[in-house]
């Protein structure tokens, strides 16, 4: 019984340690994504540093510019940016 725990707890161990990588590889993807929606609306931003997640589908983001957008899918399903202060 302690060695099943003992192997229960080192393959959550391991899983957590694979999964690490590969959110950070998720969230410089959202960050491109995020950086192509901006300038789609013809807002000036350069490029995403960082990101907030607020919701689903709702994110608050910090442009290496010092520009802030909240980018989010309203109850219409539009995709709306609005400049932050």
């Amino acid at each position: 019984m302690i060695n099943r725990s003992a192997a229960l707890a080192r393959s959550f161990m391991l899983v957590a340690l694979l999964a690490g990588p590969s959110l950070a590889a998720d969230d410089e993807a959202l960050k491109k994504d995020l950086t192509a929606v901006i300038a789609l609306q013809g807002l000036p931003c350069g490029q995403v540093d960082a990101v907030t997640v607020n919701a689903d589908n709702d994110y608050t983001c910090r442009c290496k510019d010092g520009n802030r957008y909240r980018v989010y899918i309203d109850t219409a399903g539009r995709l709306i940016v609005a400049k932050q202060n």
